[in-house]
């Protein structure tokens, strides 16, 4: 491919850009990033196992019984939801329904599940449900259900339920954050747990370059920031810029969701080691700790759908800055390009799946009408020049076979279907056939969606990203798709 026909090559669907409400990015004055996660991302495994160890050896240092277990990532993933009453971790459906569980390490077998859950939805309003937000949920979540197994087998030196138990471990996991010895040695080997992507800055670039204003307004601390920045973006950028000149505001200690919600302090920051000083307004190129999304939308002298913001955190970034602000609103989910990959390698069994189905359907409809035709005949209700009875029989028995057929064929196909991406919780925004209650969240409050930051380099600033048309059962496109051969 040679001249401008090497401009035009598309993205690969696993780092496209995916659009639930059209935006128009021409229109876009303003453009707002989280870092952890969706400017820098990190090698999951690696952050999540020294978090789980920071958390380990405060419960240790209380001498709880853990020393025997170890950081198992895929025992959970983001967007589960914790239920603090049971000691349960549920995926549930879009309408709340609970499709899958596990009590502790445990999954629950179906007649169980909906022995507990069948008159039961999950409403996250509830304070009993704890929904697992981003990648940083994982150590947390896998400690809780291993913990849950401890409580019930009565080995810890406490007595407590669930709820109280999940509090302990949370309060665990922040203080463990909080002391900073972690982010201390992500600092010191940034080679082990930072993920660089080359493209970020570059994409960035593109952004600042066509009159975008840009801002990093991040929970982490300044020397942090100003270190893991440095050494994901520096590297990246043209001689003689740094990750500073990528951003007209910069705000560290954002203190999210409080930052869309309320009015907070303003610090600038004033040295490189962090030293602060009283501040009532922003300017451009200095970097500022606390502030507030409204002192924001003032000094830049626009708001709502003129901002965009981009976070990997489902609440904390794009659920609040949504329902608060109106800003435009953009999740980045690592984890979704990988599971792209896997079902474009799963799509030949899907159409298999698919078909036979298909077929399923049809037999099923034909076997009910000749059961309807059955009992009419044997009731003396048959209508004139109807089949007899015993070509009603024969066609039954046929249907039945094959059915039973296919239910031989599709049980391992389904149930294949339902593990891509996780043996144990299937694909994330999926739960059977239906979409899961991350799902819901995205649809309701990112307009856009995409697996990282860099994957709005092919789009470009100026990009008019179209919604699909919503499907609905009726449609008849639906018709057409169910109607088209094999």
């Amino acid at each position: 491919m040679t001249g401008l026909d090497s401009l035009f090559e598309r993205a690969a669907r696993s780092r496209e850009v995916f659009c639930n409400r059209t935006l128009n990015l021409r229109a876009v004055r303003a453009i707002g990033y989280d870092m952890d996660y969706t400017l820098v991302h990190y090698h999951v495994e690696a952050w999540e196992l020294r978090a789980y160890e920071h958390l380990k050896r405060r419960l240790l240092a209380d001498h709880w019984p853990v020393e025997d277990y170890a950081f198992d990532p895929l025992l959970v993933t983001r967007g589960l939801i914790i239920d603090t009453e049971l000691g349960n971790v549920v995926k549930a459906n879009r309408f709340g329904y609970v499709k899958r569980a596990f009590h502790g390490t445990r999954p629950l077998p179906f007649d169980e599940q909906r022995r507990v859950y069948g008159r039961t939805t999950v409403d996250l309003a509830d304070r009993r449900w704890v929904f697992l937000n981003t990648l940083f949920s994982l150590s947390e979540g896998c400690m809780y259900l291993q913990l849950v197994d401890l409580l019930d087998a009565r080995r810890l030196p406490e007595v407590m339920g669930y709820a109280r138990l999940y509090r302990r471990t949370h309060e665990s996991i922040d203080a463990a954050h909080a002391e900073g010895e972690l982010k201390a040695e992500i600092m010191a080997d940034p080679d082990r747990f930072v993920m660089l992507d080359p493209e970020t800055p570059p994409a960035l670039l593109d952004q600042k370059t066509a009159g975008k204003k840009l801002m990093l307004i991040t929970n982490s601390e300044w020397a942090y920031t100003r270190s893991i920045m440095a050494y994901s973006f520096d590297r990246y950028l043209p001689k003689g810029k740094t990750w500073r000149d990528l951003f007209d505001v910069t705000l560290v200690n954002a203190r999210k969701p409080d930052f869309f919600l309320g009015s907070n302090p303003l610090f600038e920051v004033v040295s490189e080691e962090g030293l602060l000083r009283p501040a009532r307004a922003l300017r451009d190129g200095a970097v500022f700790s606390g502030g507030d999304a409204m002192l924001v939308e003032r000094t830049l002298g626009a708001s709502g759908d003129e901002i965009l913001y981009v976070g990997d955190h489902m609440w904390g970034d794009v659920h609040v800055s949504k329902s608060a602000l109106r800003w435009r609103t953009a999740l980045v989910l690592r984890e979704l390009e990988a599971e792209i990959v896997a079902l474009e390698a799963f799509a030949p069994l899907q159409a298999r799946l698919r078909d036979f189905m298909a077929e399923k359907e049809r037999l099923e409809f034909e076997q009910c009408r000749l059961r309807l035709e059955l009992q009419r005949a044997r009731g003396g209700l048959t209508r004139k020049g109807g089949p007899p009875i015993q070509e009603i029989e024969r066609g039954l028995s046929e249907r039945r076979v094959r059915l039973e057929e296919l239910d031989g064929l599709i049980s391992p196909l389904a149930q294949a279907s339902d593990e891509v991406g996780n043996q144990r919780w299937g694909p994330l925004l999926r739960t059977g056939n239906d979409k899961s209650h991350l799902a819901r969240q995205v649809e309701n409050y990112a307009d856009i969606y995409t697996s990282r930051v860099s994957n709005l380099l092919f789009r470009t600033p100026f990009a008019y990203l179209r919604s699909a048309q919503g499907n609905l059962p009726h449609d008849v496109a639906q018709v057409i798709a169910a109607a088209a051969p094999s």
